[in-house]
């Protein structure tokens, strides 16, 4: 091989939008993308229609071979990887489990991009978990995939600050793009032989849970740092939301109020509207947040403007219906 490897035979496996930049970085880099997996169609829409994942979706765009196994354990799903004959399988934000069959199929293994700083933040949501927990940064962990949950050792990290803004999909966005970069060298380092992976720490483990809709619903009792936290790491899903009037609310964009803004906030009960001049300012359990884009079901998302202009909620308040 030259110093810069020979393009591999790979088999590739993700789901959502963010698994989509590695494939095309992959693709650019000519590897030979032998299979894709990508998990099945779901109903979407108020049609409730089978749609493709935006991985099947670009793969098919590139003329790729796509395969949509409902499991990893099956015969038929290990005989798609085997007869692939690739050289490492790389897997993305997957939602599947692959079964130690499968890892061990491939000559250099299977690697995993993996959307944290490992071992913190193991599991389906660690991008929405480190916003949930107000950690100042987190990264992308190149690892080598073994059976257990995101325990494999790692061979390549980079890190970045999480801004205080971001949400799940722009930090997101900025991780897939991190992650597409760094799998190449990763990839250089197996065919030489001379990438190096290193066991993760046994210490600072954290497991990130898969979200739920459960989750989505504000409690107005809670601090308002840590609802302001919700909702940029529900955002783009499954959305915060409250209740008005009986009515469901989803709250796409918020900011914290100022103390000095927020001084009444401690004489209202949490859920109270307590100020609409800059927005629709909400007293919490502790300080006040500011609702600065929101949603009516079936409606559009608007500004808080516009919804104070069709609705008056001057001492009205938010919560359970």
């Amino acid at each position: 091989m030259s110093a810069q490897s020979d393009p591999l035979k790979l088999a590739f496996a993700g789901t959502p939008s963010f698994a989509v930049p590695a494939l095309e970085a992959l693709r650019r880099a000519g590897h030979e993308i032998r299979a894709v997996f990508t998990q099945a169609d779901r109903p979407a829409g108020r049609g409730r229609e089978p749609q493709a994942s935006p991985v099947k979706l670009r793969a098919l765009e590139l003329a790729l071979r796509v395969h949509q196994p409902t499991s990893f354990k099956s015969a038929e799903a290990l005989d798609l990887l085997r007869d692939a004959d690739v050289d490492a399988f790389i897997v993305v934000a997957y939602g599947l489990i692959l079964p130690t069959a499968a890892l061990g199929l491939p000559r250099l293994g299977c690697l995993n991009i993996h959307a944290s700083l490992l071992p913190r933040w193991r599991g389906a949501a660690p991008i929405q978990r480190a916003i949930l927990a107000g950690d100042a940064v987190t990264g992308v962990s190149i690892m080598h995939l073994e059976p257990g949950l995101d325990t494999g050792p790692v061979f390549a990290t980079q890190s970045v600050p999480i801004g205080a803004r971001d949400t799940a999909q722009s930090l997101g966005e900025r991780l897939a793009m991190l992650g597409a970069n760094m799998i190449g060298d990763t990839l250089t380092g197996l065919a030489l032989g001379t990438a190096v992976a290193t066991p993760q720490l046994t210490q600072g483990v954290s497991y990130a849970a898969k979200l739920g809709k459960v989750e989505a619903t504000i409690d107005w009792r809670a601090d308002a740092v840590q609802i302001e936290r919700q909702v940029r790491a529900f955002n783009p899903w499954p959305i915060a939301q409250t209740f008005y009037n009986g009515e469901p609310l989803r709250l796409w964009e918020a900011a914290l109020v100022s103390e000095l803004e927020a001084d009444n906030s401690a004489q209202a009960a949490p859920g109270t509207i307590i100020g609409t001049d800059h927005g629709i300012d909400v007293a919490c359990g502790r300080g006040a947040l500011r609702i600065n884009k929101l949603q009516r079901p079936g409606r559009k998302v608007i500004d808080a403007r516009s919804f104070l202009n069709a609705t008056a909620l001057t001492g009205a308040r938010f919560g359970a219906p």
